[in-house]
């Protein structure tokens, strides 16, 4: 009997990859659970709980005011996270930025509502969404670089692959945000509103604690190992700032991506209510939608490895204009059915495809010095753009208007059309390396 072969041993880097890859997913995925369950219950009761005062479209709006607070922060978070994370290393900016979105999170589900603080009451609930925002700022460029700059270490061409972990935890968060909203929104409406909307912010810290766990034991990125011997003179922003070209491309680009998915998730269970379909029914659908998206992202991703970024974003951009109308058409026939099929076609197929690719092109666009500055700020100015303003501007063109999916379609469309036109713009860069040697200030992979 021939003895069977030995089995092969991985090497270390490979070993930190996956360690590393597994850090990326968490906290991306602590990042969005955190966020989704405020879009959610925001959309469910923090207009009665929080601005009271207000007629019921009133308060839905100045509800996703808050949201976009949020969102309002993160390029200052991006900013200051990325100056650190360039100068001092990703794994601590890693490990703080994970704290304070965690304890966010949690800290407002401990918050007293208008009836019993006032006034103060939202204050603190913007308060501690700014405090979010700084760190989900910095959160996506350390987690992101991380991987990337491993992948390029230990495997070179697989980087859309193993970066797709990190952008795996948007529908990760989502479908457990919708989980666990779906379990409380069975409660009572009186009990759902005097407590239930809590649980989903306090189970926060189970996923910070995991979270925690394992990112101290990843190890500091080997690229960044390379160059910190020879900081550059100047703060990264400045250097990022200085040849704004490739920020604001990066930013263009992530635009229908965000606008896509913020339209689909959070927004689109306060319109859904709307239109008469019951909490249980759209959080099955957003669930349905973002376990399909489980599958179409890493594929996307790692045909990006194959084919390029470029083309594989353009197709969802296409995919999400062609589908806007159907989509919302789709939602409004009132269907439970169809409008699991008008999400998992929308946010599971068409914003997947644009979101999967996205992590690998924004850090292939910058040099290593000034890397998380870089895919920080543009990423983020993607999302404060394209998923912080607007559900506040759909919700504000249909309270103008007076009902009607068409203002959704609308932007779903523009979104598309901005990342369309970006793709244009950049030249291919799945194939640039990313230890180029002397990246001290140059932006390598810098658009044409």
């Amino acid at each position: 009997m021939q003895p069977s072969p030995p089995t092969p041993q991985l090497s270390p880097a490979s070993r930190q990859l996956r360690r590393v890859a597994v850090s990326g997913l968490l906290g991306t995925t602590v990042e969005f659970y955190d966020f989704l369950v405020y879009g959610t219950v925001a959309a469910l009761v923090f207009g009665e709980l929080f601005f009271p005062r207000a007629d019921p479209a009133v308060g839905t709006i100045a509800a996703f005011g808050t949201f976009a607070a949020g969102y309002l922060a993160r390029p200052l978070g991006g900013i200051l996270f990325g100056h650190f994370g360039d100068r001092l290393g990703r794994k601590s900016m890693m490990l703080l930025t994970m704290v304070l979105m965690g304890a966010g999170s949690f800290l407002i589900g401990l918050l007293p509502t208008y009836d019993t603080i006032g006034v103060w009451a939202p204050v603190l609930l913007v308060a501690l969404r700014v405090v979010q925002g700084i760190a989900i700022g910095g959160e996506w460029g350390g987690a992101m670089l991380m991987v990337v700059e491993h992948a390029e270490h230990a495997r070179g061409s697989r980087r859309g692959l193993w970066s797709s972990f990190t952008q795996l935890g948007a529908p990760l968060g989502s479908v457990l945000s919708a989980g666990v909203v779906t379990l409380v929104a069975t409660l009572p409406d009186d009990e759902f509103r005097s407590w239930g909307w809590r649980v989903p912010f306090l189970l926060s810290i189970v996923l910070l604690g995991v979270g925690l766990f394992v990112r101290l034991k990843v190890a500091e990125s080997p690229l960044f190992a390379q160059v910190k011997r020879d900081p550059v003179a100047r703060p990264p922003i400045v250097e990022v700032l200085r040849r704004p070209k490739p920020v604001l491309l990066a930013a263009c680009v992530g635009i229908g991506a965000f606008t896509a998915q913020s339209l689909l998730t959070s927004f689109m269970i306060s319109y859904a209510v709307d239109e008469g379909y019951t909490r249980p029914q759209v959080l099955t659908a957003v669930t349905v939608a973002s376990c399909v998206a489980l599958v179409v992202l890493p594929a996307a991703s790692a045909l990006s490895d194959r084919v390029g970024r470029r083309p594989v974003v353009l197709a969802g951009a296409v995919a999400s204009a062609a589908l806007a109308f159907p989509v919302l058409a789709l939602v409004d026939s009132g269907s439970p059915g169809l409008l699991i099929l008008a999400l998992a076609l929308g946010h599971g197929v068409a914003q997947s495809t644009m979101y999967g690719p996205l992590g690998a092109l924004l850090t292939e666009m910058f040099g290593t010095r000034v890397r998380y500055t870089g895919a920080s700020l543009g990423y983020q100015g993607a999302t404060l753009i394209g998923a912080g303003f607007s559900p506040l501007i759909a919700g504000s063109l249909l309270a103008s208007f007076g009902g009607g999916s068409t203002p959704v379609s609308l932007l779903l469309c523009a979104g598309a059309a901005i990342t369309a036109v970006t793709v244009w713009r950049l030249r291919e860069t799945h194939t640039d390396a990313l230890d180029s040697p002397a990246a001290a200030p140059a932006l390598e992979g810098t658009p044409r």
